[in-house]
Formats: C-alpha cells, sequence, structure tokens
C-alpha cells in the first residue's frame, strides 16, 4: 500500500480553524476566553504569549497528525477524526495532562464536567478535519475475499 501523502497546507488550516473552534467551545462552556493558553503561560512560567503559541502550535501538530494516519484508522471518513481525538483526548489529556496540572485522572478532583467540557471542546475542534483534510484520504482499496 502506498504511504498516505500529508497536505500540509490543509492541515495546518485544519490545526489553526480547529484550534479557533476549540476555544470558542471552551467560552461557551467556560465564560472565559484563551483559558488554557493562560494556564500553559501560567503552569511554564512564560506567560500569555507562549501559551497563546504553545496551544496553537498543538493544534496544527494534532491535525498534521491525523493527516498522516486518518487513512489507516476504520469507519467512514467524517467518523475518524473524531475516533482520532477521542483517543488522544483520553491517553494525551484525561491520563496525561489533567493530572500534571492538579485535576486528576480526567478532571475528576474539578468535578466530571471537566472530562464532558474537554472531550466536548475536542469533538468541536475536528469538525474542519472533515472538510479539508479528509477529501484528500485514499482508503484502502477493501480486500476481497477469493471465490473457491
Amino acid at each position: 500500500m502506498k504511504a498516505q501523502t500529508i497536505d500540509w497546507q490543509k492541515a495546518v488550516i485544519a490545526g489553526i480553524a480547529g484550534t479557533i473552534l476549540f476555544d470558542l467551545m471552551g467560552l461557551v462552556l467556560t465564560g472565559q476566553w484563551w483559558d488554557i493558553p493562560a494556564l500553559l503561560g501560567e503552569k511554564t512560567g512564560l506567560g500569555l504569549a507562549y501559551g497563546v503559541f504553545g496551544h496553537f502550535s498543538n493544534g496544527i501538530l494534532l491535525a498534521i497528525l491525523y493527516g498522516g494516519i486518518a487513512s489507516s484508522l476504520f469507519g467512514p471518513l467524517w467518523l475518524r477524526p473524531f475516533i482520532f481525538i477521542t483517543a488522544q483526548t483520553i491517553a494525551l489529556v484525561w491520563f496525561f495532562m489533567f493530572p500534571l496540572v492538579g485535576a486528576g485522572v480526567a478532571g475528576l478532583n474539578v468535578g466530571p464536567e471537566m472530562a464532558i467540557g474537554s472531550m466536548l471542546r475536542h469533538w468541536v475542534y475536528v469538525i474542519p478535519f472533515i472538510f479539508l483534510i479528509n477529501p484528500s484520504i485514499k482508503s484502502p482499496a477493501p480486500k476481497v475475499a477469493a471465490a473457491f
């Protein structure tokens, strides 16, 4: 099978657009704008500018990673970004980032709404992937059983 080629321009645009949607959903859910960049800047001691840079860089990186592995994921194209980001959110946010910032596994030290809100924000984040990255995905040809 031929390796999937990443459309870098579309992946970067999808990452930026997705991160903006992530932040807008955060505003709706928390009433705060750039809460994640502010937290990143505070925890690193490098300020809000670094937090914004790190936040958007992470959004772009995730879009590039998705662009590279999307053809290997299962399910319809519209579902693949949700599968990818759900796994990423559970593994890297719930079990790594939240405990790192003192919120506990899945943010449960803060409350169950933290886990739900983080998943909703990440699901909104991947909407641009469907329209920008997915059209260039080449799904593997279905395997046909040989007739005997």
